[in-house]
């Protein structure tokens, strides 16, 4: 996080640095460090709160991160389109400015909460928190976070998710899991996004991309799809199915034994 592009505080987690919050003042009242550490511990306390809410009611959580333009909204559109007579699909949108992405979801019948971040250069688990109490997670199977378009800061803010997923476009070039590690090594799936330019983009070859991932001692599986012609996006929502799958056995195995997924 840094102080020049205001990342370091966001419109969720503001209150806890402001007059009256717990963080407004560290011990001697000038570190920077203390308080950056304090909103960090109070972003994962938030999210587990979230993780848990999640749970109680049985809703699979999915971050979506990538850089601008990399096809996260495409993908959820098809997403959709794909899946949404099997399951009931909720979205949070994160983005500066504007309601595009959110207007374009909601187009598809499907709810979804803008949060616009500001000045912050990602979403974090407060904001996700207030955006959930915006939607009835009682009719609600699964939860896509759109996160802010970013390869950097979305991978070090838990929001409670059960998975990240990264998306990597193929004009990005095949070197990103090498250029931002953090974001690749946090992902659970890795998908290739704007395959059917793979014939015109001769540079990009997705078996670096799969090299590049074990290079960082990740073994996340890595899936080549585009949005746009509906190539290799059943293998996307086949790892969905799977997903909700694991979840509801996971439930039901706590049920039995007392406990919360």
């Amino acid at each position: 996080m840094c102080n020049s592009c205001g990342c370091n505080l966001t419109p969720g987690n503001e209150h806890l640095v402001s007059a009256g919050g717990h963080l407004h003042t560290t011990a001697a009242g000038t570190e920077s460090v203390q308080v950056l550490q304090g909103l960090l511990n109070a972003n994962d306390e938030q999210a587990m709160h979230n993780r848990e809410h999640f749970r109680e009611h049985g809703v699979l959580a999915i971050n979506l991160m990538s850089s601008p333009g990399a096809g996260k909204t495409s993908l959820l559109e098809a997403t959709i389109d794909a899946i949404s007579d099997d399951f009931r699909i909720a979205v949070i949108e994160g983005d500066l400015e504007t309601e595009n992405d959110a207007v374009r979801i909601r187009s598809k019948g499907v709810p979804a909460i803008q949060i616009s971040t500001g000045s912050a250069c990602h979403l974090d688990a407060h904001m996700v928190h207030s955006a959930l109490h915006e939607l009835d997670l009682d009719t609600v199977d699964i939860v896509f976070v759109e996160n802010v378009g970013n390869l950097v800061c979305p991978a070090s803010f838990d929001l409670g998710q059960r998975f990240n997923v990264a998306l990597l476009s193929t004009p990005e070039g095949d070197d990103k899991p090498a250029k931002y590690p953090v974001m690749f090594r946090a992902a659970d799936l890795v998908l290739v996004s704007k395959c059917d330019l793979l014939s015109v983009l001769d540079d990009f070859d997705p078996a670096r991309v799969r090299a590049g991932i074990r290079q960082l001692a990740s073994d996340a599986p890595v899936l080549e799809l585009s949005a746009r012609t509906g190539h290799g996006l059943s293998a996307w929502t086949d790892w969905i199915r799977l997903a909700v799958r694991e979840l509801t056995d996971l439930a039901a195995v706590s049920h039995a034994h007392g406990k919360v997924a």
